[in-house]
């Protein structure tokens, strides 16, 4: 698995608002953990409820700014764009990988 690659088609896919390949890139039950909102989100009818919720709901766009990858896990800070109050802000994911695929991704604003 090139993680790189399967970071800049993550957030492409994201950025085109596709629900469905968003959801190929986790696992079933996969989790992600969002601090900036308080909640987990498991599996994915979670991971939709999130997506649907603040990337389509606030037409968000990610932009990559640095990306560190060690062994199957990888750190991602991100700016985003889009129809929320700050208009821009920081952000940042950390990912850990199993079967090529994401099982568990903390998210954060910063």
């Amino acid at each position: 698995m090139n993680i790189e690659t399967f970071i800049k088609d993550w957030i492409a896919v994201s950025n085109s608002y596709d629900t469905e390949k968003y959801l190929e890139f986790y696992l079933n039950n996969a989790v992600l953990d969002d601090h900036s909102v308080g909640r987990k989100f498991i599996g994915h009818d979670g991971i939709k409820d999130y997506f649907v919720s603040y990337f389509i709901g606030y037409q968000t766009q990610t932009e990559l700014r640095k990306l560190e990858i060690k062994g199957n896990s990888a750190y991602l800070e991100v700016e985003f764009t889009g129809d929320f109050p700050e208009g821009k802000i920081g952000g940042s994911f950390d990912f850990i990988f199993k079967d090529d695929k994401i099982e568990f991704v903390k998210a954060a604003l910063i």
